[in-house]
This record gives C-alpha cells, sequence and structure tokens, in this order.
C-alpha cells in the first residue's frame, strides 16, 4: 500500500476511534443517571470483550489474550486502569461532557514528567515548557470548579472536575505501566487482561454498593439501560480496535494530534444530547492544552528523526 495511503487509512482509524470513545462517553452520561458508576465500569469491561474477540479472531491471535509474562505487572496496569475508568466515569456523570473531555487531555501532559522520573526518559526545556504551559490550561479549565465546597461533596460539578482529574492522574501512570508491558507482552495480553481485570475489580462494587452510599447499590436495568450499558462496552471495544489498528498504518507522531479531534465531537454531543455549551474557560483551557499538547508530540517526532540519523551515522558500513 503507498506511503501516502497508508497515512490516510491511519488517520481516518484514528478519528473513528476518538468517534467511538465519545459515543462510549455520552452512553456512560446517560447511563449513570440511573446506574451505579461501577456498574457501569463492569459493563464497559465486559462487553468489550465482544468487538475486542472478534478482531482478535480476524487476525488469528486468539491464543495471545492468554500468554503472560508477569501477570504482577498487569495487575498493576489493571488495579491503576480500573480505578481510573472508575474516576473518569464519575467526572462524566457529573460534568458536561466538553468538561470532562477537557480534563482528560491533562493525562499526556502528566506522562511527560512521569516518564523523566519513573522510566528514565531524557526531557529538556522545550517539552518541559510545553507540559508547563499545558498544565497553565488545565488550571484555566478547572477554574470555575476550584471551590472548596467540592471537598465537602456539597458541589456536584466542582467533584466532578476533581473526579475527571483524579481520572487523568490513573490514565497517566497506566500508560507508564503499558510502555513497560509492550517490551515483554503482546498487544492481545495487554488489551484483553485489563478488560478482564477491570470487570472483576468493578464486581467488588456490587456487595459494598448495599453498605457504602457513596458507591450505590447495583440495580437491576430496564431493557433500555440494558442496551444503553451494553452499547457503553461496545463503543468502548471498538475504540479501542480502531486505536490499535490506527498505529499500524500510520506512525505514531503522525495521527497522536488527530485525538483532539474527540474535544469537537464532545461539544457536539454534549449540545444535541445534553443542550450543553461549553464555557470560556473550557474553550481557553481546552486550546491552551491542546496547543502544548500538539507541541510536545512534534518535539518528540523531532527528536526520535534525530535519533534514528545519530543511529544511521554511528552504523559501521560494510
Amino acid at each position: 500500500m503507498p506511503v501516502l495511503s497508508c497515512a490516510v487509512t491511519g488517520i481516518i482509524l484514528k478519528l473513528l476511534s476518538t468517534m467511538a470513545f465519545t459515543c462510549m462517553s455520552t452512553l456512560v452520561r446517560v447511563a449513570g443517571q440511573d446506574v451505579p458508576v461501577g456498574e457501569v465500569v463492569f459493563c464497559r469491561s465486559f462487553f468489550a470483550l465482544i468487538p475486542l474477540f472478534l478482531m482478535l479472531a480476524w487476525r488469528h491471535e486468539i491464543m495471545d489474550a492468554f500468554r503472560y509474562t508477569s501477570f504482577a505487572s498487569h495487575m498493576k496496569r489493571g488495579v491503576i486502569g480500573a480505578t481510573g475508568m472508575f474516576s473518569g466515569f464519575v467526572g462524566l456523570t457529573m460534568l458536561p461532557l466538553a468538561d470532562s473531555t477537557a480534563i482528560s487531555y491533562a493525562a499526556p501532559l502528566m506522562v511527560v514528567p512521569l516518564a523523566y522520573f519513573l522510566l528514565g526518559e531524557q526531557v529538556r526545556i522545550y517539552r518541559w515548557s510545553a507540559v508547563a504551559i499545558g498544565f497553565v490550561g488545565v488550571v484555566v479549565i478547572l477554574w470555575p470548579h476550584l471551590d472548596i465546597t467540592a471537598f465537602a461533596g456539597r458541589d456536584r460539578q466542582s467533584t466532578g472536575a476533581l473526579f475527571a482529574l483524579g481520572g487523568a492522574v490513573c490514565a497517566a501512570f497506566a500508560t507508564i505501566q503499558v510502555r513497560k508491558l509492550v517490551n515483554v507482552e503482546t498487544t492481545a495480553s495487554i488489551v484483553f487482561t485489563f478488560m478482564m481485570l477491570c470487570a472483576l475489580l468493578a464486581l467488588i462494587t456490587w456487595p459494598l454498593g448495599k453498605v457504602v452510599p457513596f458507591i450505590g447499590q447495583w440495580v437491576m436495568p430496564t431493557p433500555w439501560q440494558g442496551f444503553v450499558l451494553v452499547m457503553v462496552g461496545v463503543f468502548g471495544g471498538l475504540g479501542q480496535i480502531f486505536l490499535t489498528i490506527s498505529y499500524r498504518y500510520a506512525d505514531t507522531s503522525l495521527i497522536a494530534p488527530f485525538e483532539y479531534f474527540s474535544m469537537i465531537w464532545a461539544i457536539t454531543m454534549g449540545y444535541f444530547v445534553f443542550a450543553d455549551l461549553p464555557s470560556r474557560y473550557v474553550l481557553a483551557g481546552g486550546a491552551i492544552v491542546v496547543a502544548s499538547g500538539i507541541f510536545v508530540i512534534w518535539r518528540e517526532q523531532k527528536l526520535g528523526l534525530e535519533r534514528a540519523r545519530q543511529r544511521k551515522v554511528s552504523t559501521p558500513q560494510g
């Protein structure tokens, strides 16, 4: 396949993944009004296995899903990821879609310092500056929600913003863990094990919901709620599949910026489904975060090309 055609295919798949994840987030907000978040997390993880196994069967990789090198590492990633999913879903039920999406953009920025401290990756002044500016954007987004009453649970949106930010922090740590896993594990085992662990961990909220009011007691869904919960998992699984395949057709540095199209989908869905409009804080802060994130991606690409040239120069000619 020609290089240009591959790049276009990768971009299209990336855009489809952002649309699928936004549809999932929309349905999470719909379901979360009447169904406890733990139950939503379970359905998101369990029903995502349907498109996942279809993809693995198509690629003849089903057995790869059950091959492990370090199950303890999978467990660590599962706990972090499940906590992040729970926190992010709580944020989705309490915030406008555009707000929670904008706050989630903090995760890629957090990965940079975490990679420096935990993985020993070299980070120079350009990326540190971009990350610092990006965090200014995050503060702008959060500014209307920086209310002390949030800690007492008195303001629903402020509490949701704290949970959404907590979900972004967990997502950043999970990304670091995945970077370690990809060196020793197959993609199939990483995705499958994560979904299974999230589903199992979400089941813990079933008995806890009877004694902990905040978690909420699981309910028997109506036919409509059941359909929504199944589609939460299906859209989540499809988003993961589109995302995974997109990187087979184009470089990460090319398609990663298209992640920010999710803000367009979030604003559109938020308006037509919930009659929400983003505030000026979300628009201004989101623009700052997106600009800094794109700069970090551009810088990563430039450094990658420089390292490739250095390796080529240092390679002895035969």
